[in-house]
């Protein structure tokens, strides 16, 4: 039997590159250089790799320099938003590149799924990676599993850092410790000196004037045209506003000196999405964190406004001052503004009930803006006549319907039961882990510590918001007083600052008589 001979055939190219193994051809290498913080130790750090990678390519005589791709003060937990990764991987894919050398694992990236994917995608075209801290190849037999286990170990740093730091914030949100982006807060800045929120004089204004203007009758929207037609700036610093930047602003209760922390919260660290918070994670109230801008009174007196346009099926228009303030003696419904001959001389602006009464139009008649405007001149002047009396009938319900002594000490024993009763919950939880007992008698008593909390919380909402409701009311009548106290005799024309803030609203009947009725509650009809 002859034997057999074996000639074995040396590998002329690479099967990765696909140039000869024998080739004097240079690869072309990139570096790639990233931190994740902007902080002056990690730009340190940063130029070091720049500098460092820079030298190290152009000192091989093999290797050919094609460039130093970097991403300053970004985070690697996912790749979306690296645009100096992005665009090195894009060249790569283009055949620019023939090898990638970067400082670690953790360097490229802190996702294991995005480092694989990237890795594998670069490897079907022919572009090799080098981690000098780990001495992985990604084109040696072990550089995948090695790189698996190093990209793990990387996420998992990722995940105990994001906790450790979602622990910090949130500790010291329980301590009542605030912070905010100042720089778009319209109205309060940090001082650089004592490290307290202060109030910016000239920004107060615009947020002064703003919820002046909602509570005189105007929408969001409209206040974001006024605004912009004034030539005020935005928070942000841009030239035209829009409703939901006002909307905000009127409802942000650090206007008021108040500070609701966390409203929002990272939902996953990798991907970094923020969702808003309904009740996931804790929230933090402090109160009286710093000066107000806006009284609570006037806050509170806005919410209630901002609730109470967002009631029923009609939409609030605010698009002139007796939008909303003009009420149908039939119906009880809103008048709506209408324009009779738009488009020639005889154009004129109408108002008329919005709603049907008894499945049939209702019968109350139109009437103008001149109408409403000599209506409420007649009326005023009804008023004055009767100043001083006026005066002390609304400094009397101010004091009476207004207080709010018995609701707040209400309002405290609840609070103090709800607390309470939160203890010993975690007591019979505790109880209930230590020790074995009946199961049907533990759950019933917190069942049925549950349902008391339930029910002293309901309670202690209502209470609070009747609080609210009387203290926008106090303010309410304080304006009242105040404009009218100011006012000195009649007055020959209509006057749109003291409609908007001493008229509630007006009532048209059958007859088209116009009855006027005051923030104290006087009617007075024209």
């Amino acid at each position: 039997m002859t034997q057999r001979k074996v000639t074995i055939i040396p590998p002329t190219i690479s099967r990765y590159t696909a140039a000869p193994i024998n080739s004097t051809k240079k690869r072309r290498v990139a570096g790639y250089a990233r931190v994740s913080t902007d902080h002056e130790d990690q730009t340190t750090s940063y130029e070091a790799q720049v500098d460092y990678y820079t030298n190290y390519i152009k000192s091989r005589d093999d290797w050919e320099f094609a460039t130093i791709y970097t991403d300053e003060g970004i985070s690697a937990t996912n790749t979306k938003k690296r645009e100096g990764f992005k665009a090195m991987i894009a060249d790569a894919l283009a055949g620019k590149i023939d090898l990638i050398i970067t400082k670690s694992v953790s360097r490229f990236a802190r996702n294991t799924v995005d480092s694989l994917t990237t890795i594998r995608q670069l490897k079907e075209h022919n572009v090799e990676c080098y981690f000098e801290k780990e001495n992985i190849w990604t084109f040696d037999s072990k550089g995948e599993l090695l790189i698996t286990i190093m990209s793990s170990l990387a996420q998992e740093e990722s995940r105990s850092i994001s906790e450790n730091v979602t622990w910090g914030q949130r500790k010291r949100m329980a301590d009542g410790k605030v912070s905010f982006a100042y720089s778009r807060f319209m109205g309060l800045d940090m001082d650089k000196e004592t490290g307290k929120i202060v109030v910016n004089p000239e920004q107060a204004e615009v947020v002064r004037l703003i919820f002046r203007l909602f509570l005189e009758g105007m929408t969001p929207h409209s206040i974001a045209a006024e605004l912009t037609h004034r030539g005020i700036k935005t928070p942000g610093g841009k030239d035209v506003w829009n409703q939901q930047t006002v909307r905000r602003m009127l409802s942000n209760e650090k206007y008021k000196g108040d500070a609701l922390l966390q409203k929002e919260f990272t939902v996953d660290f990798l991907q970094k999405k923020m969702k808003k918070n309904e009740g996931e994670v804790p929230q933090y109230y402090v109160e009286g964190n710093h000066e107000a801008i806006i009284s609570p009174a006037v806050f509170d007196m806005v919410q209630t406004e901002l609730a109470r346009r967002s009631k029923g099926g009609t939409r609030y228009s605010g698009v002139s001052i007796f939008s909303n303030k003009i009420k149908c003696a039939d119906c009880g419904g809103w008048f709506g503004s209408k324009v009779w001959h738009s488009t020639d001389r005889y154009r004129k602006v109408i108002y008329r009930c919005n709603r049907k009464y008894n499945g049939e139009k209702c019968g109350t008649p139109h009437v103008t803006e001149d109408e409403v405007k000599a209506a409420f001149v007649s009326a005023y002047n009804q008023l004055v006549t009767e100043k001083k009396e006026i005066i002390a009938n609304a400094e009397i319900i101010r004091r009476t319907l207004c207080a709010t002594d018995s609701l707040r000490e209400e309002r405290q024993k609840l609070e103090d039961e709800m607390l309470v009763l939160v203890e010993m919950t975690k007591s019979i939880v505790a109880e209930n882990a230590r020790i074995a007992q009946d199961q049907d008698e533990y759950q019933n008593r917190y069942d049925g510590l549950v349902q008391r909390y339930e029910t002293a919380k309901t309670r202690y909402d209502e209470v609070a918001a009747a609080i609210s409701a009387k203290e926008a009311q106090s303010e309410r009548l304080v304006d009242f007083i105040r404009m009218l106290k100011k006012q000195d005799g009649s007055i020959a024309e209509f006057d749109e600052r003291l409609w908007g803030c001493m008229v509630d609203f007006v009532t048209v009947g059958r007859k088209k008589e116009i009855t006027v009725t005051f923030r104290d509650g006087t009617e007075i009809q024209a």
